[in-house]
């Protein structure tokens, strides 16, 4: 069963999103929350498997409850998916900076979420190409190359493997590309995430480009 934490300052939205979620056989809403603080406090008690955070709202927003729930080892399964009103903006690039497997866009049709709930649960970055593209284009290419920390410490197969990651490949298209089993492509991606302290495949993205692994222009292929 997937457990999630509903915390968005909308009760509409909210209900909205219980009412699909609740149809599901494995998925369950352990709680919801109208703000960040409340919603730190409801993933402690609560531990979910997912929690779908609002990018804007009072008291604490997404970006500094993505931060606080990063931050407590003991939600290390907590996996946020930020939402949000507007698409891709630096709000969301924040969060997703703080620690957040990705984002979803509030409209998105109800199988979607359905697939980005269970996508999340299993520790995937929700990161489709196309948003992959706008992140690098809009803000990792601000940063000058050479500032993600611990390359250096990843084989040469660990290496290759994070660079598929930003490409937006998943463990099987990596195994694919590999001539490895998934098995051991996930063995790969675990390890490298390890030893750049990166919480999950979405700020392996983040790094890649970061540091020069991959560069803009190299092309992305995946799905969400």
């Amino acid at each position: 069963m997937i457990r999630v934490l509903l915390v968005d300052d909308q009760p509409l939205i909210r209900s909205g999103f219980r009412a699909l979620l609740d149809l599901e056989d494995d998925i369950e809403v352990v709680a919801e929350a109208g703000d960040g603080l409340v919603g730190v406090a409801l993933a402690r008690e609560h531990l979910p498997d997912v929690a779908l955070v609002d990018i804007q709202m009072p008291v604490a927003d997404g970006v500094e409850a993505t931060r606080r729930i990063a931050a407590d080892p003991a939600l290390a399964g907590v996996h946020v998916v930020i939402l949000t009103n507007y698409g891709f903006d630096e709000y969301v690039f924040d969060a997703l900076r703080a620690g957040a497997a990705g984002f979803l866009v509030k409209d998105i049709v109800p199988e979607d979420l359905l697939h980005a709930v269970r996508v999340a649960a299993r520790g995937e970055a929700l990161l489709a190409p196309s948003i992959t593209r706008k992140l690098i284009d809009r803000y990792v290419t601000q940063a000058p190359p050479g500032t993600g920390a611990g390359l250096e410490e990843l084989t040469n197969r660990e290496r290759e493997a994070v660079a598929l990651v930003a490409r937006g490949l998943s463990n099987d298209q990596i195994a694919q590309h590999m001539v490895i089993s998934p098995m051991t492509a996930k063995t790969h991606v675990n390890r490298a995430m390890t030893k750049l302290r990166a919480r999950d495949r979405a700020q392996l993205v983040v790094l890649a480009y970061e540091s020069g692994l991959v560069t803009p222009g190299t092309g992305s292929t995946g799905q969400l």
